[in-house]
């Protein structure tokens, strides 16, 4: 039977992807004595936001998604991020793949709040590995197993390279959802005050609360 192993061993920004998307590169091994010719992968990627320090300026910024500092022991949780298929084709007994995974910059995700929150150090990420592989067995008839649930693989992911995603893809910019009437608003206002662009308008409204907060 085949006894496979899995390791992510690095992660750097795709730069020609048609959306923000980090290659985390994957190495399979088979432990087992029979011949893996594919394997049909599934994966499922989450972050382990426990498995790191935060400043006390990373814990004001992720206020919103785990509350006070002093909730934490009970509200830093696992966060889903995204899952990920492929298939994988094998030469001997290892073989590597490219596992794309896009990002977003729609702070309405949990992912894009919780990435955008951290200063530097880490990202604690856990993949976790289903599938089918297919295999030939000792007489040489092809056969199929499955993926045990146990399989998985850590890494951990630079906050700097999903930062240089962004900044890649969305240079000196950032994503803002508005309400409709909270858009309509400040089109409004933007266009009264004679502004040609979303910062102008936006600035100034925050000009005029600094000088009443002053």
């Amino acid at each position: 039977m085949p006894e496979l192993e899995f390791a992510i061993t690095e992660a750097a920004v795709e730069r020609f992807a048609a959306q923000p998307t980090l290659g985390f590169s994957l190495q399979v091994r088979n432990r087992g004595r029979a011949q893996v010719r594919s394997v049909i992968l599934q994966c499922q990627l989450r972050i382990e936001a426990w498995r790191r320090p935060y400043s006390s300026d990373e814990q004001l910024r992720l206020k919103e998604l785990f509350g006070p500092p002093r909730a934490w022991a009970h509200s830093l949780r696992s966060l889903l991020w995204t899952y990920v298929h492929s298939t994988i084709s094998f030469t001997g007994d290892s073989a590597r793949v490219r596992l794309p995974v896009p990002c977003s910059y729609d702070f309405n995700l949990t992912v894009a709040k919780y990435l955008y929150g951290l200063n530097e150090g880490e990202v604690p990420l856990l993949f976790l590995f289903s599938g089918t592989i297919l295999y030939e067995d000792g007489a040489g008839a092809v056969r199929l197993s499955q993926i045990p649930h146990d399989r998985e693989a850590r890494f951990r992911l630079p906050v700097g390279c999903w930062r240089e995603l962004m900044d890649h893809y969305y240079p000196e910019t950032a994503w803002l959802l508005l309400s409709r009437p909270v858009f309509d608003r400040l089109e409004r206002y933007k266009r009264l005050e004679g502004f040609l662009g979303w910062d102008g308008a936006l600035e100034s409204l925050l000009a005029a609360q600094e000088r009443r907060s002053a």
